[in-house]
């Protein structure tokens, strides 16, 4: 996340300063009411209903009260101005290219438009992997990393979006360790990369010297299987997408962080799971993502993988699901977490219940957006 910067707060004000307790009262519930009509209607334009604002939630770091945790975090909203961008909001709530936009169908990415409201899909379902190391899933383009925890203290998470390998350069399933940490690293091209370059008329130098013009940014950490790297960027806005040629890449300021916590010979497990299921408060809870092209190609439409995550996780029988909810999920594919249970809230009704946060949170430092 961003480095602690002072507070900007949002477009509100007006009725909140309503005479009297009453006023208030009067104000918030005319508000809520207003907020949930427009959501229930489809609407995605708010641009006269930002009154109220709510301190936003981190979306990076999460303590798991117990082992049965398996959803972490809440969706939040946004109202855009006109200057906004999504990729703005991504960078801001930690969140990558494509799942934001996966988020806001509809919405284009580089102009919301002024009072267009913004989903921030700031909730997670954790990937069906041992809670140890870092844990890098594919299909959801995201990053998690289980501290060890000391003994008597809960289970904490940290997440952030990821960049990985596009097709053709497909960042490996299975599990790896950190094998060394290197602070302002340089960069050899593998000869690969080089030939690739070549082709389209550049010529890579044989070192890249660290520095702004080095693709792996100002950290990087390297893994036990040969020539991939967990490393930074230069090019930010590629996080979120499949841009590289095989490594793991995040934000700058995300790294930098992520560096310092991580120690060498930490685990490395790599998976590829677009439908990830979970429960929480006695509803069951499908994450859904498009697949990845090579998947996609492969599954042709169908959503067997998806009934087969669910029914490996209901331990309770097929009959707390609503299947045809879950397939317009997955269909949907929207990338944050909806129940799924028989009479669960549909997506309006998440996102009308979803906290209304400021365009700009107290944690974001908006120089670093800059870079």
């Amino acid at each position: 996340m961003f480095k602690q910067a002072k507070y900007t707060q949002d477009r509100d004000l007006t009725e909140a300063n309503m005479a009297g307790r009453g006023g208030a009262n009067a104000a918030l519930s005319w508000c809520s009411t207003l907020l949930a009509a427009l959501a229930l209607s489809g609407c995605a334009t708010l641009h006269d209903a930002h009154l109220f604002v709510e301190e936003p939630e981190p979306a990076d770091r999460f303590v798991l009260p117990d082992e049965g945790t398996d959803v972490v975090g809440d969706v939040q909203v946004v109202v855009a101005r006109y200057e906004d961008t999504l990729p703005d909001f991504a960078r801001r709530y930690g969140l990558g290219h494509d799942e934001i936009v996966a988020a806001n169908p509809g919405v284009d990415p580089w102009l919301p438009g002024d009072g267009t409201r913004v989903v921030l899909p700031t909730q997670y379902v954790l990937p069906n992997a041992p809670r140890e190391g870092v844990v890098v899933n594919l299909a959801t383009l995201r990053l998690f990393y289980f501290p060890k925890r000391e003994e008597g203290e809960p289970q904490v998470v940290v997440t952030h979006p990821i960049g990985i390998g596009r097709e053709g350069w497909r960042t490996p399933l299975g599990q790896m360790r950190i094998i060394q940490k290197t602070e302002n690293p340089t960069w050899t091209p593998p000869a690969s990369i080089r030939r690739e370059r070549a082709r389209r008329g550049e010529q890579l130098p044989a070192v890249v010297a660290a520095g702004p013009d080095n693709p792996l940014g100002a950290y990087a950490m390297r893994l036990s299987r040969p020539q991939y790297l967990l490393h930074g960027t230069n090019k930010p806005f590629g996080i979120g997408m499949r841009v590289s040629h095989g490594c793991i890449q995040l934000y700058p300021e995300d790294i930098e962080r992520l560096f310092a916590e991580v120690p060498i010979g930490t685990k490395v497990t790599v998976v590829n799971q677009p439908y990830l299921v979970g429960s929480r408060g006695g509803e069951v809870y499908l994450e859904a993502h498009a697949p990845l092209a090579e998947d996609k190609k492969r599954w042709k439409g169908s959503l067997k993988p998806m009934e087969k995550a669910i029914e490996a996780e209901i331990a309770d029988g097929p009959e707390i699901v609503d299947w045809e909810k879950a397939r317009e999920v997955a269909v949907e594919a929207r990338g944050f977490p909806m129940p799924i249970s028989p009479g669960s809230p549909g997506l309006e009704d998440v996102v009308a219940r979803a906290r209304r946060v400021p365009r700009i949170p107290p944690w974001a430092d908006m120089e670093d957006e800059e870079t």
